[in-house]
């Protein structure tokens, strides 16, 4: 079990039960995975810790297994003690004090203990979620003629998967996400996107992922109503970075 040292201001341990309060669940979303879905935001009513964050403190605990997938079946709010599991195997859940289950986690093969790959893995993994919207989940809204709901946005992870193409020591370089294939499913006003990447360092990539979101409340899409949405989305941004600069 790894330190996870660059999460410590992420999140708390007491007796032995982890605790994320709003405000480090909102600087995780905004200055690491560049994800500024209001959902994070310390005030939102439907206030939810960044599923990245819960797959950060995974990895941080028990290193990077060959292959991981994970399932995300709770929203974490505000206040919620939660229990990372000290002998997990290799499937388990985290789940709170109470036995509510919020991540389901299975897991196989060799496992990756390196503090500094681990880090350098979950930064690259998490930032890809810093271009899902506007980048990805915009075109793939236009080519399904649907758009989220405006007053309202509604994005979540419902699972996500990792995958080690060989044996991985200690990385010195930078790790790159790159795009490889999107995609998305409409059901009525229920959508999943699928989005498929590689983790390459110098070019090179050594690691698959995939993460699928659910976009809940579709409706039929307005290229105006997107657009005014990507500029709210933009000005979040600014302002946050001119607040914390």
């Amino acid at each position: 079990m790894t330190d996870g040292s660059f999460l410590q201001s992420f999140h708390a341990l007491r007796d032995g039960l982890v605790y994320i309060e709003p405000e480090q669940a909102s600087r995780f979303a905004k200055e690491i995975a560049g994800d500024f879905n209001p959902i994070h935001d310390p005030g939102s009513r439907r206030f939810c810790v960044p599923g990245d964050l819960l797959f950060a403190l995974v990895l941080a605990r028990y290193g990077v297994s060959a292959r991981m997938h994970c399932r995300f079946v709770g929203m974490v709010g505000a206040g919620v003690a939660l229990v990372f599991p000290e002998d997990p195997g290799t499937s388990f859940a985290v789940m709170d004090s109470q036995g509510k289950k919020y991540l389901e986690v299975e897991r196989d093969g060799p496992v990756v203990t390196d503090a500094y790959t681990i880090e350098a893995l979950t930064r690259s993994y998490v930032a890809f979620s810093g271009e899902n919207f506007p980048h990805v989940l915009v075109p793939l809204m236009e080519r399904h003629e649907v758009m989220v709901n405006p007053a309202r946005p509604l994005v979540m992870y419902d699972r996500m998967s990792l995958s080690l193409r060989e044996p991985v020591g200690s990385l010195t370089e930078t790790v790159q996400p790159h795009l490889k294939e999107a995609d998305m499913r409409v059901d009525g006003k229920r959508g999943e996107a699928r989005l498929d990447y590689a983790l390459c360092v110098d070019g090179e990539p050594f690691a698959a992922g995939s993460k699928h979101l659910v976009l809940s409340g579709l409706r039929a899409y307005d290229a105006e109503a997107v657009r005014k949405l990507v500029d709210e989305y933009a000005g979040w941004k600014a302002r946050y970075a001119g607040a914390t600069a």
